[in-house]
């Protein structure tokens, strides 16, 4: 269901930018570098968190 409501999202934004005639800010492989540095700090933050508490525990 997530992956729906991602597409969704995007396809949205895209139509805005569409009507608005604003081109993306970044090429596509930057922001596909971006998504990927996105999802990897997404991931990152529960295993720091987890390791944080660790240490502290």
């Amino acid at each position: 269901m997530s992956y729906l409501i991602s597409l969704a999202i995007g396809t949205a934004v895209g139509l805005l930018y569409g009507v608005l005639d604003f081109r993306s800010p970044a090429p596509p492989a930057v922001a596909l570098v971006g998504l990927l540095g996105m999802q990897l700090g997404e991931q990152l933050w529960p295993m720091g968190k987890q390791l944080f508490a660790h240490w502290f525990a």
